[in-house]
């Protein structure tokens, strides 16, 4: 995401959000609940919802962009976010949940603790999820998606060991040659990897989202130190090896994470990671903020992509139940992308440096950006719904 220290999808933990400025009103006749979210204030329009599958209408009434998540009754376990909603925009958040206590939340300007509330599910007894054709679908899809992180995560770990190895032997140009391609397989998968709240932030975090007397590990300080800027960033050799050995074990527990026996990744939430990750590009990748110091932003973005049609593909079944011609058209989205993508490069040959792009083909690229992810965004909704 593009501020690291933002509160990640369905995160395992995350940073304790303050209670404040969060207000409760009546529920609007769309079955719908509004969420109003200014620079100040989470105004919720109730308090109170039926178990099921929910809609949150999220309108951004401030100045900055902001986010908006559904939250545990632990305050810290994230159900599921929309986030980089920008001022005067509006986007729905589509979730399935049982009985049970909850906080909703704000993040304006996707930065700070944010703002929350209570938020309470009554029982339905109705069945959490869609049944019979649409359940099995959906059932298969969760499994699918699984194998899929657990898989992606396996190479991470090896690609990672291969590139610290590198790095703290101070064998530079190998280290150099190995960063984008290790960090593909944690691009795909970046919602369900930003679900573990304590590993997003040690292997991700970027030097502009650093909070005041915070430490900076992971990537990105190998990035910067590995593409010093012109004033030079030399790392001892005991830095380098603290840095290399920090991001080897937070990978190592990422990988014991997907493969405990109670991972788990339900329809919705992989419906929204796919929208996410196109947010994703058009938050960092597409601006050049992410690997600004290496250049490397378009590894990234492929990435980013490639992780948002896999989401896609294992949810459409279900989608075509409902709507044949949305599947339709995010084929047709993504394959236009895909296509002004690759005139860039690819994964497996290398890809152009983030500053070879000229203005006019950052607008292109942004322009299919939006485009497929106005149509992701329609997809959970699509297929979790009879």
């Amino acid at each position: 995401m593009n501020l690291r220290s933002a509160l990640p999808w369905a995160a395992i933990t995350a940073s304790t959000l303050a209670l404040s400025a969060c207000v409760a009103n009546t529920a609007d006749a769309a079955g719908s609940i509004a969420v109003s979210s200014s620079d100040d204030a989470c105004e919720v329009s109730t308090t109170e919802t039926a178990s099921g599958t929910v809609s949150f209408s999220v309108t951004n009434d401030g100045t900055d962009v902001t986010e908006f998540y559904l939250l545990a009754a632990d305050g810290l376990r994230i159900i599921s976010e929309v986030e980089n909603i920008g001022p005067g925009l509006t986007r729905d958040l589509v979730v399935q949940i049982g009985p049970g206590d909850y906080y909703t939340a704000c993040k304006p300007g996707m930065v700070g603790e944010g703002i929350q509330a209570p938020f309470t599910v009554t029982d339905s007894g109705a069945d959490l999820g869609p049944t019979g054709e649409r359940g099995d679908l959906l059932d298969q899809a969760s499994t699918d998606y699984e194998a899929y992180v657990r898989d992606q995560v396996s190479i991470l770990v090896a690609k990672t060991v291969e590139f610290v190895s590198a790095y703290t032997a101070g064998d530079d140009d190998a280290a150099r040659s190995i960063y984008a391609d290790a960090r593909v397989h944690w691009e795909r998968i970046e919602p369900v990897a930003e679900a573990f709240g304590d590993l997003d932030p040690s292997m991700d975090l970027r030097e502009a989202d650093l909070a005041v007397g915070e430490e900076w590990t992971g990537w990105h300080h190998m990035e910067k130190n590995l593409w010093p800027p012109a004033e030079g960033y030399a790392l001892t050799e005991a830095e380098r090896t603290a840095l290399g050995d920090r991001l080897v074990a937070d990978t190592t527990e990422l990988a014991a994470r997907v493969n405990a026996e109670d991972f788990s990744v339900e329809a919705f939430q992989i419906g929204n990671g796919a929208k996410e990750l196109l947010d994703e590009v058009a938050s960092g990748k597409i601006t050049g903020e992410e690997e600004i110091w290496s250049g490397t932003d378009l590894w990234d973005f492929q990435a980013n992509l490639d992780g948002a049609l896999v989401a896609f593909e294992v949810l459409r079944p279900a989608a075509d139940l409902t709507d044949p011609a949305l599947g339709e058209e995010i084929d047709g989205r993504f394959a236009a992308l895909q296509s002004l993508l690759s005139d860039h490069g690819s994964i497996e040959d290398g890809f152009s440096s983030y500053d070879e792009l000229s203005d006019a083909e950052v607008i292109e690229l942004a322009r299919l950006v939006d485009a497929l992810g106005e149509s992701l965004s329609r997809l959970t909704a699509t297929a979790v719904s009879a």
